[in-house]
């Protein structure tokens, strides 16, 4: 079956003042990441805050020379009302996972390691969304999104250059008071699996983690961790070892690991023990396989978009019809609709169903014969495309367009921290001046 990929305007239970409501919302943070340079970084607090928690003096200086387009030195603005819009849309998303008959739908495409749980809701859930004049557009749901500690400090080290903006615009962010959020996040983590556990050692694991872009985020985390007493041991998925019922990494038992893996069903040889300490239960996993399968496969957008299928599903119509307007209508690619998808590929993009980032994925006015028949070959689904919003920049006197996506942090369905990723090119990448994750303010009203 072919389905249509057409908008939301004619959806079922649409709120026609709805559309209205998010353009004016839209005009006020478009208006400001065009014409506001009032706000920017203040190197020398990025230097000092970054120093302190990276390995002291120098730190920075090779934190610019290893990576130079990492962090944005400009922020981006969105409304309160756009913030409102994208927590309704998370917090729709919510209310459809707490289905059971959306969790046998979603299951019943995962892996049979999707299907076991433990107890951990997962933490730094990335929700990114492109900003649009109808309103965000959630792009897709990521259930390892890295950068959050990273933002942080950048936000914390942004200024303003006069007293009307700072008192218009909301943004300055506590550190002290967030980390602490977020280290409460993960003692949670390990009482839902573990009750009356004291969490006393972390392990930090992604494949060759030295090598990762993000690593510097790692020894961010080493040393929050570390400031509270509890010991955080950055390694790989090959070093671990699973003996009397316990994980251990160099040889330390560890409570719970905070995974940053890729493999988001532990299916490589090298995340063969960790595959097995999951199954069973012998350390709190976070994120892990069966948060992904609920909230990050990128085939959940197929019944997300889909209005009619969620009302079947027993979806309240109201949260049908938010998500018909927050939820580009996405597709899964196969040989029924590839003629139907082909054609119209300039009004769509391709994206792997166990994607992450931006791999694998295709803007359709870019594909070659090439491309489509290795697309048609593999997992895929085809997304309505919504273009990101720029953010203007100005370098030298010259004036620089970038595009932007947002992301809402998210933990237990509630935002912690917006950040973004400033971009030229057809999909997110740090190699552009000026370019690289980016702090966000909101207004600090709303217009109604």
């Amino acid at each position: 079956m072919v389905h249509s990929m057409g908008g939301d305007g004619n959806q079922p239970g649409a709120d026609p003042g709805r559309r209205t409501r998010a353009e004016a919302a839209w005009q006020v943070g478009d208006m400001l990441n065009r014409y506001c340079h009032c706000i920017n970084l203040d190197g020398n607090a990025l230097q000092r805050s970054l120093e302190r928690h990276l390995g002291g003096a120098g730190a920075y200086a090779r934190l610019a020379e290893t990576h130079p387009h990492l962090l944005a030195t400009s922020p981006i603005f969105v409304s309160r009302d756009q913030v409102d819009q994208m927590t309704e849309i998370i917090e729709s998303i919510e209310s459809v996972v707490s289905l059971k008959a959306y969790q046998e739908l979603v299951l019943g495409w995962a892996p049979d390691v999707g299907h076991v749980h433990h107890g951990p809701r997962g933490v730094f859930f990335g929700y990114d969304f492109h900003l649009t004049n109808d309103g965000p557009k959630l792009i897709e749901v990521n259930t390892n999104a890295g950068g959050a500690l990273l933002i942080l400090h950048l936000a914390a080290a942004q200024q303003a250059c006069c007293p009307e903006v700072e008192g218009f615009v909301v943004g300055s962010v506590n550190p002290a008071m967030l980390e602490q959020e977020l280290l409460a996040m993960f003692r949670e983590e390990l009482q839902l699996q573990f009750p009356g556990k004291e969490l006393r050692r972390v392990a930090l694991v992604d494949e060759d983690p030295d090598t990762q872009f993000l690593s510097p985020e790692f020894v961010l985390f080493e040393r929050l961790f570390d400031d509270q007493g509890i010991e955080a041991i950055i390694t790989g998925p090959d070093a671990l070892s699973l003996r009397d019922g316990e994980l251990y990494a160099d040889g330390r038992a560890v409570d719970l690991v905070y995974n940053r893996l890729t493999d988001f069903y532990l299916q490589s040889p090298q995340c063969r023990v960790l595959d097995q300490a999951y199954r069973d239960a012998a350390v709190a996993l976070t994120p892990n396989p069966y948060v992904h399968a609920l909230y990050a496969n990128k085939q959940n957008l197929t019944a997300l978009s889909d209005p009619g299928l969620l009302m079947e599903l027993g979806v309240d119509a109201r949260v049908a019809s938010v998500l018909a307007a927050g939820v580009p209508r996405t597709v899964l690619v196969s040989e029924d609709n590839a003629e139907t998808l082909w054609n119209t590929r300039r009004d769509l993009f391709f994206k792997p169903v166990w994607g992450f980032g931006s791999k694998g994925t295709y803007r359709g006015a870019k594909l070659t014969r090439k491309k489509w028949q290795a697309i048609l070959d593999s997992d895929y689904v085809a997304q309505e495309l919504v273009p990101p919003s720029e953010r203007l920049l100005i370098d030298g006197g010259d004036e620089r367009s970038m595009k932007l996506d947002l992301r809402c942090y998210v933990y237990d369905g509630s935002i912690q921290l917006l950040g973004a990723r400033m971009y030229r090119g057809q999909t997110t990448n740090f190699r552009t001046d000026g370019g690289g994750l980016a702090a966000v303010f909101t207004t600090s009203t709303r217009l109604s």
